[in-house]
C-alpha cells in the first residue's frame, strides 16, 4: 500500500488481490482517492469472470479480434464492478452504469466516483466520494513518435520544456506528461472536445496543473498526483479539490 499525503487530498494505492478474491466491506472518506492496481497478467486472465458481466458488457467483450485483448477487457470489467461493489454494499451483477453525453461512465444514485485506465499488462482503478476523478496509465515506449504527437497536442509550455531535455530523459517525461493530461481530461469528462493544449501540465517530477487558459482559477481546483507503478510504467490521477456545485448532471439514464 502506498500512501500520499502530503496534499489536500489524501491518495492511497493498493493492488487488487489475486484470484479475485472480494475485497470486502471499504471505506472511503470524502478527502480520500483510492486507487487499486491490477496485473493483467496470463494468470489473472484465466480466472472466469464471465457471469459477473452484464449482456452488454458480453456482447462488447466479444467484439475483440484477439481472445488476449477479450480477457482483458473482461477482467477489468469484472473487477471494477467487484470493487465498486465493495464500496456500495451491493453484489457485483447489482451494479448499473449511466453515461455522460462524451461516454463517461458513472453511477445515477452515488455519490461514488470511479475512473478506469488500462495499458499492456496493468489496469488502474480510481474511486472517491463527490469529486470528478481521472486516472491513466500508459507503458513507456522508446520507439514512439514523440515529436509528432507533442506538436499536435502537447501546449507551448510544454513543448518547450520537454525540447529542453537531454534525449534519454525526453520519453519517459512525454509519458509522465500525457498521462497527467489524459488524467485531467477524462476527469472533466469531456473528451477530446477541450482541446489538449489549452492547459498546462508539469513535466517534473510534481505533478501539477500549472494553467488553464479557459478559466485561469481552474488549475487550483484540481490536484494531480504521479502513481509509481515501476519503470517501464507512467500513470497519474487528476481529482477535484474544490468542488463547485452542479446544477445537474448531463448523464443519461442508460444502463449497463
Amino acid at each position: 500500500m502506498t500512501v500520499a499525503a502530503d496534499r489536500a487530498i489524501q491518495v492511497t494505492v493498493c493492488p487488487v488481490a489475486s484470484g479475485g478474491d472480494d475485497p470486502g466491506a471499504v471505506r472511503l472518506a470524502n478527502d480520500d482517492v483510492h486507487i487499486w492496481t491490477l496485473a493483467l497478467d496470463d494468470r489473472a486472465m484465466r480466472e472466469p469472470v464471465e457471469d459477473l458481466l452484464s449482456p452488454e458488457e458480453r456482447e462488447r467483450a466479444s467484439r475483440f479480434r484477439f481472445e488476449k485483448h477479450r480477457a482483458q477487457f473482461a477482467l477489468t470489467r469484472a473487477t471494477l464492478r467487484r470493487l465498486l461493489a465493495s464500496y456500495l454494499s451491493l453484489s457485483p451483477g447489482e451494479i448499473s452504469f449511466c453515461y455522460s453525453s462524451h461516454g463517461k461512465p458513472g453511477l445515477s444514485e452515488s455519490p461514488l466516483e470511479f475512473n478506469v485506465s488500462h495499458t499492456e499488462g496493468m489496469a488502474v482503478f480510481g474511486f472517491t466520494r463527490g469529486r470528478r476523478i481521472g486516472v491513466d496509465v500508459e507503458r513507456i515506449r522508446a520507439d514512439f513518435r514523440l515529436d509528432e504527437v507533442a506538436g499536435r497536442f502537447f501546449s507551448i509550455a510544454e513543448r518547450t520544456a520537454l525540447d529542453g531535455l537531454p534525449a534519454c530523459e525526453r520519453h519517459t517525461a512525454f509519458f509522465r506528461i500525457w498521462t497527467r493530461k489524459e488524467a485531467y481530461i477524462k476527469a472533466r469528462g469531456e473528451g477530446l472536445s477541450h482541446p489538449l493544449d489549452q492547459f498546462d501540465v508539469s513535466v517534473d517530477d510534481r505533478a501539477q496543473l500549472a494553467a488553464t487558459r479557459r478559466d485561469a482559477s481552474e488549475a487550483h481546483r484540481w490536484q494531480l498526483e504521479n502513481l509509481s507503478l515501476g519503470p517501464e510504467l507512467a500513470a497519474a490521477v487528476a481529482v477535484e479539490v474544490t468542488v463547485p456545485p452542479r446544477a445537474g448532471s448531463d448523464r443519461d439514464q442508460r444502463i449497463a
